[in-house]
Order: structure tokens, then sequence, then C-alpha cells
């Protein structure tokens, strides 16, 4: 990966140290997701609020969360993203050949639950187009309620964002946080 395109903030000002202080460390440092964000303390605020319901105090089960996650960071081309969930997803119970498997072009193919399918059908569609097709959603609705539905919609479309995000500004990974799985590449 080049260099970050924006400079990590190392002495936040108060109003983006209150934030960071709350969020996920490496080495008694924020991530530098965060350290990007911390230019503008009124969205990183509001972005760890955002994510931090989306992680912390979901509706959705966390393996599909992770598996929605996952793969959009992939078809998004976000490394850092799909790095961190990576970590996230193992510890949500996905093995490391599931989380491989969804960094490839034909990871609907392998030997999902129909769920896992689902949540991978509805990330591609929403990658895709911005929308999922109406057997994707009356399928979704036949295992969420309307509460999970939003939660899933509004989980794909801010992954989306986030990962647009690091790759435009070039975040490096954090270290000790893996890259793509071998063999693989975005999408």
């Amino acid at each position: 990966m080049t260099q970050s395109r924006i400079p990590l903030v190392t002495d936040p000002p108060p109003e983006a140290r209150e934030v960071l202080e709350r969020t996920p460390l490496r080495d008694g440092a924020p991530l530098n997701i965060f350290g990007a964000l911390a230019h503008h303390p009124r969205l990183l605020r509001r972005f760890s609020a955002m994510g931090g319901e989306l992680l912390q105090s979901g509706l959705l089960p966390p393996r599909d969360r992770e598996i929605v996650v996952l793969r959009v960071g992939w078809r998004r081309g976000s490394v850092y993203e799909f790095g961190q969930h990576t970590l996230i997803g193992a510890a949500a119970g996905l093995a490391a050949g599931e989380i491989d498997a969804l960094a490839t072009h034909d990871a609907a193919g392998a030997s999902w639950s129909e769920s896992d399918r689902l949540c991978i059908e509805a990330a591609d569609q929403l990658c895709a187009t911005g929308d999922v097709s109406d057997d994707t959603w009356a399928r979704l609705a036949a295992g969420y309620d309307t509460a999970q539905l939003v939660e899933l919609l509004l989980l794909a479309g801010f992954y989306i964002m986030v990962s647009g995000f690091l790759r435009s500004t070039r975040v490096p990974l954090d270290d000790g946080v893996p890259g793509w799985p071998e063999g693989t590449k975005p999408a």
C-alpha cells in the first residue's frame, strides 16, 4: 500500500482526544482509521457512535454482521477494512477458510448455510447496485425482523462508505493486522 494521503493525528485536539480514548487501541494508540478521522472531531464522534452501535449493540448475529462487512470490504477493495474484520470475524466465529472464501468471486458457491449465502448475496447486490433484488429481499424478510433488515442495509452502506474513505486516504494497516488472504485480490 502506498503512503497515507493524510497524516494520522498524533496530538489530537481535546474534542477528538475524548472520543479517541473510547475507541479500540493497538499498542496503546488509536487504530489508524481513528487517527485519520481525528482531523474532523465532530465527524469522528458521530462515526464512532454509529460504528459502535453496529459492532457492539447491533441486532444482527455477529457472524452475519461480519460476513456482510468482510464481503463489502473485499468488494470495495479496502484491505484495511478486510484486515481489521478478519480479526473481528474470527472472534465472531468465522473460520479462516470462510474468511478467505469471502475474498473470492465465487464466495456464494462455497459450503455456506442458506443464511450465510443470503448475507453474501445481499452484500454483493448492495455493492453492485445499491439495491437488493425483490427475491433477495423476500428471503431476507423471511429470516430477519424489520429492525434487523434496517440494520443490515445500514451496515452494508456504512462499510461501503468506510471502505471508500480508507481506500481514498490510503490509511495504512495497523501493526499486526493481516492484509488480503494469500492468493486473493480485491474485486
